[in-house]
């Protein structure tokens, strides 16, 4: 199955099985996001920005350390928490095999905290390197970081009994506007997908289409 046709029926059961307000609402931070006029995200041509975060198991990884050795498919997600986000990961666990044959290496980052992180490795069988940054400070460097809003929180505190903050050990309830980055070996962003719809995602497809033209 595809990644769209995975999302497409994520995508059905989760408006199967929650309220309809609970859909208006969500559409309406969507639609509030497309139509801010922020520009999220990194440009194609941009310098990728450096960082270190650290992975599962604590390992620290660094940006530049690993473009060194090959390009980079670097994707934001929300966290494991996210139906479309485990539907994304397992369905680019399935094209890691091919990703490295080109060369590259695949490094996931969310704001949830180390240990769930290290949850939805183990659950997700994902041999990937995942990466928490829990305050969202690399998220703002890409321009992709944003505050939850109020009405999004009270949905999710009230209809999914979940605090954000919480799962991401900080204090604030932040995400990051999903997004995935083609980095080559100089750094240089040479493509990208950017999305405020959380239920879309880029194919596994197109990823190694792009990395094809590195």
């Amino acid at each position: 199955m595809s990644l769209q046709s995975a999302l497409h029926q994520t995508k059905q059961a989760f408006l199967a099985n929650t309220p309809a307000d609970v859909h208006r609402e969500l559409f309406r931070s969507i639609r509030e996001q497309e139509q801010s006029g922020v520009s999220f995200g990194l440009e194609e041509g941009a310098k990728a920005k450096d960082f270190t975060l650290h992975d599962a198991l604590g390992a620290p990884v660094n940006l530049n350390e690993q473009l060194a050795q090959g390009p980079v498919v670097l994707t934001f997600y929300r966290g494991g928490w996210c139906p479309f986000c485990s539907t994304q990961l397992r369905a680019y666990q399935k094209a890691l095999p091919e990703i490295e044959a080109l060369g590259a290496k695949l490094i996931a980052v969310s704001p949830q905290s180390p240990d769930n992180t290290l949850s939805q490795q183990e659950k997700e069988g994902l041999r990937f390197r995942v990466l928490s940054d829990t305050h969202g400070l690399v998220a703002a460097k890409y321009n992709l970081l944003y505050e939850v809003p109020d009405y999004i929180q009270s949905i999710m505190s009230q209809q999914f009994g979940m605090s954000l903050a919480e799962y991401n050990a900080t204090t604030r309830w932040i995400l990051p506007v999903p997004a995935t980055f083609m980095i080559d070996e100089t750094g240089i962003v040479r493509s990208r997908y950017v999305n405020p719809d959380f239920m879309s995602r880029p194919d596994p497809l197109e990823i190694l289409s792009e990395l094809r033209k590195l």
